[in-house]
């Protein structure tokens, strides 16, 4: 099977490219139709003819250049995360977007939006395809699906009584609770958390933004399951 062509060095642009117009991604596929890879990979389509003859400029990883959606998301399926990430959504909060993208970078099992169903999908970069996304009514919907599940719900947020979560040993099986940017988790979020969990903070601000709040969690749930750690 032919390898996809490797991206110049002008495919991968610096960070906030894909908002200053930079060609992002590669071009056609070199070759022609003639040369394209077989679209079928044992039974199932792989590669999109359309992505092949135009060329591939969505933000992905070079493994799945031409790949269609689904062929990504079934990839994916095959070594999520058992982690899934939950964001309280009451008042449109501008930073959920970041916090899916991130869930999709870390290959979380899931993405939960609490309350109102529509979410602001700009800072998503559209990796929520790639991801499985629930929506719930409310903290107890999601307190129930994750209770039926045997998952505990942590909280993030820096509230009276939470614990550091430099140190915390984070189970393997979780959901990470985000609240919204100023106001932070709702108290119905906080009564239903096994643990609220602090991020350390040092300077004069009251608290992180909650998009970095959530990097940072998921970023200890990859350190502490996903990764070797030199010495660890």
């Amino acid at each position: 099977m032919p390898a996809p062509p490797s991206p110049r060095p002008s495919d991968h642009p610096a960070a906030g490219a894909e908002d200053a117009g930079a060609v992002v991604g590669v071009g056609p596929w070199p070759g022609g139709p003639g040369a394209w890879p077989d679209l079928d990979v044992a039974g199932r389509r792989r590669y999109d003819p359309d992505l092949l003859a135009h060329g591939d400029r969505r933000n992905v990883v070079d493994r799945y250049r031409y790949w269609t959606v689904e062929a990504i998301v079934a990839d994916l399926d095959q070594r999520r995360h058992p982690f899934h990430v939950a964001i309280e959504n009451w008042a449109h909060d501008f930073n959920i977007g970041s916090i899916v993208r991130t869930a999709n970078a870390f290959n979380a099992a899931g993405v939960h939006v609490v309350g109102r169903r529509r979410w602001n999908r700009r800072g998503a970069m559209v990796t929520d395809r790639y991801l499985h996304v629930h929506h719930h009514d409310d903290v107890a919907g999601l307190l129930a699906w994750a209770a039926d599940r045997g998952l505990p719900v942590l909280g993030v947020d820096n509230t009276p009584g939470c614990v550091p979560l430099e140190g915390y040993h984070l189970p393997r099986e979780c959901v990470l609770l985000f609240g919204q940017e100023s106001v932070g988790l709702t108290p119905e979020a906080q009564a239903g958390c096994v643990d609220v969990l602090a991020i350390a903070q040092f300077g004069s601000t009251r608290s992180i933004n909650a998009g970095a709040a959530a990097a940072i969690a998921m970023h200890a749930w990859i350190v502490r399951h996903a990764v070797a750690v030199p010495g660890g």
